[in-house]
């Protein structure tokens, strides 16, 4: 179960009344995972936007939608204000990784992988890594990136296997049609900045 104090729903009904819409909702999810711990994700969504398997959780005035990758991941959490009072903290005992393969994969993303995009304005985030399998997206001019498939199996997939050999699959969850500057539009060449230096 999930705490929440009271000045923490305070905050977030005074956003929603900002916003001067009907039927506002506050959706919280897990985006991804880093040396910090999970990456969590707060956006005002309305009520009519609840997805079949999200759990609600009733904050008086306005609901907080949790999906059903993120809701396991918060049991026995809270959620506050942090100290200076500006921006939420959630104190959270579980686990960041399952799969034990996890800080190594990010450790190759983010020492290896991302400082090479970066040159392209992208990154990548590690969103999980369950029985082997990596779950992650592009970000920045990476998504929607006409290249975005080429660095991925010619760039990333090597990268991490070298590294971590028993990965059994790379998964990306990028949404890329909603990628808003890619580095190259989709169906134009170019050259992806780590399928280059990995090749």
């Amino acid at each position: 179960m999930l705490t929440i104090s009271d000045s923490a729903i305070a905050r977030l009904q005074a956003a929603i009344d900002a916003k001067q819409e009907p039927d506002l909702a506050v959706r919280l999810s897990i985006l991804g995972r880093g040396n910090e711990g999970f990456r969590y994700d707060f956006r005002m969504v309305f009520g009519a936007d609840k997805r079949e398997d999200d759990t609600t959780v009733d904050c008086g005035r306005f609901s907080l939608l949790i999906d059903s990758e993120t809701w396991p991941n918060l049991d026995d959490a809270s959620l506050d204000l942090k100290e200076d009072g500006v921006g939420f903290k959630i104190e959270n005992p579980n686990p960041v990784w399952r799969d034990p393969k996890g800080p190594a994969i990010l450790e190759v993303i983010e020492t290896k992988i991302n400082p090479g995009i970066a040159m392209h304005g992208g990154h990548i985030t590690l969103l999980d890594v369950r029985d082997g399998i990596v779950y992650l997206s592009f970000g920045g001019g990476c998504q929607g990136c006409g290249m975005a498939n080429v660095t991925l199996k010619q760039g990333v997939h090597k990268m991490l296997r070298e590294a971590v050999p028993d990965i059994e699959d790379i998964v990306d969850m990028t949404d890329h049609a909603l990628g808003a500057n890619p580095f190259y539009r989709p169906g134009v060449a170019g050259q992806s900045p780590i399928s280059k230096a990995t090749s």
